[in-house]
């Protein structure tokens, strides 16, 4: 039997090394999916073997170069190749397999500041849509294995069987502090032997994600009804281990969803009060909706830059000049008060993770909400006729507003969690009574 390679996986506690030209190195450090790996037998003479273990431990390397010149060396912990997008953090503890198949992240390489990911593994049931929609991955420590008994695989399986490229070992924490202080960033992952300074041109050419319409990449091609697609989407485990809804209607109302990118737990939530879904590609025009006589109308989540989707605006102004109650989330939120006469602007390094406080203003209650968004509507360019209904505390941008004579609200943030906590799904009781009162 041949000689082999073996990797073995090394403690976790050795210090980054930060070198000039603003690099931080953990070269010094292998991944692997196991504590112990057996990989390719090596050649037999001894030049051979050794480049050989070489070549093995090249394709082990992972860059991420951003594009004021920093970058980072750790190790792949997903598909070989590049990747390329906004570099965001979320600050979850949990929920990895949910932030990475949310469309919302489309075009953003995400970083975990969570020390660990991927101890628990991954499941069909945690999905927030039907694969991966993130540009790329960035994680302190890839966990090798998954201790969780609804777990199908380890992450790293899901990485490499969904081509996403990723690096693990690297701090962080410092390139989170990076991002906080400078701004997101565009970025470039790239595995095995490659060039820092070639990297960083490539992350500066790059398309800003101002002005981008990342919707039309996400969307659904046709309109479905969300019962058809449901017993594929893990609600069955959602139904076990979810909340019960707070209500239910009296009657089974009909959901109009435009969906930019909608996650399936916004879906689930609606279901579960009682409402069926019936889900629009984000280019319907407004009277595709209006046409199955919809109780209420829902405007989802997504991806993107919403000043860059005219023809998303311009329908949803439509719908505002009828009666028909409407409730919008995130990107939803964004268009809604676009529709309205407001503006929107993007944040500094946005909001990302399950833990963020937002403040209900009518009630004083403080709500510990899931956000991911990286724009925010301007609380000055909204009309006399609307209010703000919810400020963010860390930052006093708006988190929520509706209109003061018309069954329109909105909210920024993520009421139907999946990751995060459920301080929220009083707003999808709110939708229901709105579309009861009809």
């Amino acid at each position: 039997m041949g000689l082999h390679l073996l990797v073995l996986l090394q403690s976790p506690a050795r210090s980054v090394k930060k070198l000039s030209g603003g690099c931080y190195d953990r070269s010094d450090r292998y991944a692997a999916d196991s504590n112990l790996v057996q990989v390719a037998p090596a050649p037999n003479s001894g030049p051979e073997r050794a480049k050989h273990a070489k070549e093995i431990l090249a394709s082990m390397n992972a860059l991420l170069a951003l594009e004021d010149g920093t970058w980072y060396r750790g190790v792949a912990a997903g598909a070989p190749g590049e990747a390329h997008g906004e570099v965001v953090f979320n600050t979850s503890m949990t929920g990895y397999q949910e932030v990475l198949t949310d469309p919302s992240y489309a075009g953003q390489i995400v970083t975990m500041t969570a020390p660990q990911i991927g101890n628990y593994g991954v499941t069909p049931g945690d999905e927030e849509s039907q694969a991966p929609r993130v540009a790329g991955f960035v994680m302190r420590e890839a966990s090798p294995i998954s201790s969780n008994w609804r777990a199908e695989g380890t992450l790293r399986e899901y990485l490499v069987r969904h081509n996403i490229v990723a690096i693990a070992d690297i701090d962080t924490r410092a390139l989170t502090r990076v991002l906080r202080s400078a701004g997101v960033m565009r970025g470039v992952i790239a595995t095995g032997q490659v060039d820092p300074a070639e990297l960083v041109d490539k992350a500066r050419a790059i398309p800003q994600m101002e002005g981008a319409d990342l919707v039309q990449g996400v969307t659904c091609d046709s309109p479905f009804e969300w019962r058809t697609l449901s017993a594929q989407s893990g609600e069955g485990a959602h139904a076990e281990f979810g909340i019960a809804p707070q209500g239910r209607a009296s009657r089974r109302l009909r959901v109009a969803a435009y969906d930019y990118g909608v996650k399936y737990n916004i879906l689930r939530r609606l279901s579960a009060y009682g409402c069926d879904v019936h889900v629009f590609p984000a280019t319907a025009p407004a009277s595709d909706l209006l046409a199955i006589e919809p109780d209420g109308v829902f405007l989802s989540n997504g991806p993107g830059d919403p000043a860059a989707l005219p023809y998303a605006i311009e329908n949803v102004r439509a719908l505002t000049q009828t009666d028909t109650p409407m409730f919008g989330i995130c990107l939803g939120h964004q268009i809604l008060g676009l529709a309205v006469g407001g503006e929107t602007f993007k944040l500094k390094f946005g909001h990302r993770g399950a833990n963020h406080p937002v403040k209900e203003l009518r009630s004083g209650k403080v709500e510990i909400t899931s956000q991911n968004h990286g724009f925010a509507v301007k609380p000055e360019s909204l009309p006399a006729d609307t209010t703000v209904t919810h400020l963010n505390l860390n930052d006093q941008t708006v988190e929520g507003f509706r209109h003061l004579t018309k069954p329109i609200f909105s909210v920024q943030y993520h009421p139907e969690a999946s990751p995060g906590p459920h301080d929220a799904d009083y707003l999808f009781q709110q939708f229901l009574e709105s579309m009861e009162k009809r």
